[in-house]
């Protein structure tokens, strides 16, 4: 039962990303016509992987609840690819990506109710430097398509100065990363420490 109110409140979060997209691409900007449309902005991205994130993390609850009592192997086994796919993109996604932005109350609520089993460093670091670079690319090609750059700042810098600045972005996100990957192992070391603290007897 103590479950209920996290899977509650992961379902009103992902609800809340839903009403959020919807009224994004409601809105009538003119950026959002031309080449890219919305997915040139990472805000948009971010918002995208938060609401994906967080439906995992319903169907995740909803197949626990279903499986619960059950024996049946290949049901066990589907669930912990769910359970897999929810902490990679925990990991390598909706941290990294969002610790930047307003959405970042909902990804530390699901931090500290929901353990997440991070993949090795390498693994980790790898594939959100791929996530940095394939934003970059697609940045630099709207640019190369559109001759306009999607954040103007850029059109003030020269080649060299692009260069670092977009260095300096993938290493901010795999700094997040890794940011992330301590603050999940300290809240769970702590957890499992207050745990273990109750179940140790008092000595009389």
């Amino acid at each position: 039962m103590a479950l209920v109110p996290c899977q509650v409140l992961r379902a009103a979060i992902l609800l809340s990303y839903c009403s959020i997209l919807c009224n994004y691409k409601a809105i009538d900007m003119p950026a959002h016509q031309t080449y890219g449309g919305s997915w040139k902005f990472l805000t948009f991205i971010d918002l995208v992987i938060q609401a994906v994130f967080f439906g995992i993390c319903v169907l995740t609850d909803l197949s626990s609840l279903l499986t619960r009592g059950n024996d049946s192997q290949e049901q066990e086994r589907q669930l912990k690819k769910l359970i897999s796919l929810r902490d990679w993109m925990m990991a390598v996604l909706a941290f990294p990506v969002g610790v930047h932005t307003t959405v970042l109350p909902f990804v530390l609520i699901e931090m500290r109710t929901t353990h997440h089993q991070y993949p090795s460093r390498s693994c980790g670091l790898a594939a959100v430097c791929t996530f940095a670079v394939g934003y970059i690319l697609w940045v630099c090609w709207i640019h190369h398509v559109t001759g306009v750059w999607v954040y103007p700042l850029l059109e003030h810098l020269s080649p060299g100065v692009k260069i670092i600045f977009f260095a300096a972005v993938t290493v901010i996100i795999n700094v997040f990363y890794l940011v992330g990957e301590i603050l999940n192992n300290y809240i769970w070391d702590t957890q499992k420490c207050i745990e273990e603290g109750k179940e140790k007897p008092k000595l009389e």
